[in-house]
């Protein structure tokens, strides 16, 4: 390995930190989703939206105390806020989850764009410099030329093989990314529908109370 990354020239050694800068999001951002999914708590979401719909604040703020759960943060700070204004509450603190969600993607999506160019950037280098060599060397050594072509080749396929093995987890993280918006969305909306439903009902009760005299 170590003769072939030397035959490769000097366009590998940022294919190198193009390579490492990969696996290092990869390994971070595979650790955050192994987090997310320990810390996810469905049936306490659950359970938040029964006691919502019975309007027990209080017992809302109790269960829900310590849970690291993004959805439950996102679900609670509409609930702290219910008395002004829900759904931006949520908004707003859905944005701030999601983003971390995103978090060093545009990484991966350079890396798939930039690796195969700088691997054809280190290509075109040695072909000019083996056609350098022929002009030096003459027609009588091509060996001098054929060389340097297959050595040249070699950044286009490193630049290649970081692209392709940069594509499959970054489409995973985006897929993962994208159930969890949904999921977002889905359980704001039913918080969202199950305290409109709670206020409606209370007007209903009060405006069906008997005026006293």
């Amino acid at each position: 390995m170590l003769e072939i990354f030397i035959k490769g020239g000097p366009v590998m050694y940022p294919l190198l930190a193009c390579s490492i800068l990969v696996l290092t999001v990869i390994i971070e951002r595979s650790l955050f989703w192994i987090s997310v999914d320990m810390r996810r708590d469905q049936h306490l979401i659950d359970e938040v939206l029964e006691l919502c719909r019975a309007g027990d604040w209080e017992s809302v703020r109790m269960k829900t105390k310590g849970s690291k759960d993004f959805i439950i943060k996102i679900l609670v700070t509409g609930i702290l806020h219910r008395e002004f204004s829900m759904t931006k509450a949520m908004e707003s603190a859905a944005a701030e989850e999601i983003r971390k969600l995103h978090r060093y993607m545009g990484v991966l999506d350079t890396m798939i764009t930039v690796a195969p160019l700088l691997g054809i950037f280190g290509t075109v280098i040695g072909i000019i410099m083996s056609f350098e060599a022929l002009g030096s060397a003459g027609i009588e050594h091509p060996q001098a030329v054929t060389a340097g072509i297959a050595q040249a080749l070699i950044t286009t396929a490193t630049g290649l093989g970081i692209a392709i093995l940069s594509v499959f987890p970054y489409n995973f993280f985006n897929l993962r990314i994208e159930k969890a918006v949904l999921n977002i969305e889905k359980y704001a909306t039913s918080l969202e529908i199950v305290h409109e439903k709670l206020i409606q009902g209370r007007g209903i009760m009060h405006e069906a109370q008997p005026e006293h005299s």
